[in-house]
């Protein structure tokens, strides 16, 4: 259990720093059907990936856009942007696209790291819309950022003040009432909310935590990805839709120790599963329907 002793401070900055120290040689991030990325892995991917940012112009208060599905370069994009005291803009998969524009216009990001298969969403924006556009998957660049006043405002070197009161990232949530709208968190809201998190669930480097609900959801971002990484436990990404035949055996090749899920999926793998194993024959269904034989069974 690590606490804000251990870190120093309530901003991803020091949390990184901590377990990274702490967890050098540990798995910190992985496909389910991938190689894990270690922490001195990480801190090396966040390190080269903070120079490229610095170089396109990312300087402390600008927002960068990810819009992906879950995977290992995720995480390593959010530090890169927010220890370098940008703003991370998270945006939702399924967002469309002129949910995006709208949300890119809105939020006034500087450019946008995306996934291969939700390029084609955002190819067509303007530049000066997206200044710039990196693919997550290797960190090549897809579009370059405007010359001039685009052009690297930080030298790389110089190290950024970050504080706990300075914004870390600004959540949109889905729309479901109208409009997508921005909800804006400091780091010391993300940061202090992780470590209180332990308050009911103990998380230590033995963990292996099973992820699949959108990272761009603060539920899923706080409890399965800055909790674990700040105990220094290894998150596996599920690269397929959450249903039955994708979720079991992910389980039974990684066996998880936690996994964060939403009442529908568990609703589909009971009766998906469930339902159907104790109901197969008259005899095991009539012994289903006793309590204590349900319980035991």
């Amino acid at each position: 259990m690590q606490t804000i002793e251990e870190i120093g401070r309530y901003t991803f900055p020091a949390l990184f720093r901590n377990s990274v120290t702490l967890f050098s040689d540990m798995k910190a991030l992985s496909m389910v059907n991938g190689e894990p990325v270690t922490y001195a892995q990480a801190e090396q991917r966040v390190t080269d990936f903070s120079i490229l940012l610095r170089r396109f112009g990312v300087s402390k208060g600008d927002k960068v856009a990810i819009l992906s599905t879950n995977m290992p370069n995720w995480g390593v994009s959010f530090f890169s942007i927010v220890n370098g005291g940008a703003i991370a803009v998270p945006l939702l998969p399924d967002f469309s696209r002129n949910e995006i524009e709208a949300i890119l216009k809105h939020s006034g990001v500087s450019g946008m790291i995306v996934s291969a298969k939700l390029y084609e969403k955002i190819r067509d924006l303007p530049e000066e819309l997206l200044p710039f556009i990196i693919k997550i998957e290797d960190f090549s660049t897809l579009r370059s950022p405007l010359r001039g006043n685009h052009a690297g405002k930080e030298p790389d070197g110089v190290p950024i003040e970050v504080s706990e009161e300075d914004t870390a990232s600004i959540i949109y949530t889905s729309g479901t009432t109208g409009r997508p709208k921005g909800v804006e968190l400091t780091h010391k809201n993300l940061v202090f909310t992780a470590i209180q998190c332990q308050t009911f669930q103990r998380v230590n480097k033995f963990d292996v935590h099973l992820s699949f609900l959108p990272l761009s959801h603060v539920y899923e971002f706080t409890i399965g990805f800055a909790l674990q990484f700040l105990n220094g436990s290894c998150v596996y990404y599920l690269d397929k839709p959450p249903t039955v035949t994708s979720l079991l055996p992910a389980m039974v090749k990684i066996r998880p120790t936690i996994m964060l899920s939403v009442p529908l999926i568990m609703e589909k793998i009971y009766k998906g599963k469930i339902v159907p194993t104790f109901t197969k024959t008259a005899f095991i269904k009539k012994l289903y329907s006793i309590r204590p034989i349900q319980k035991l069974l």
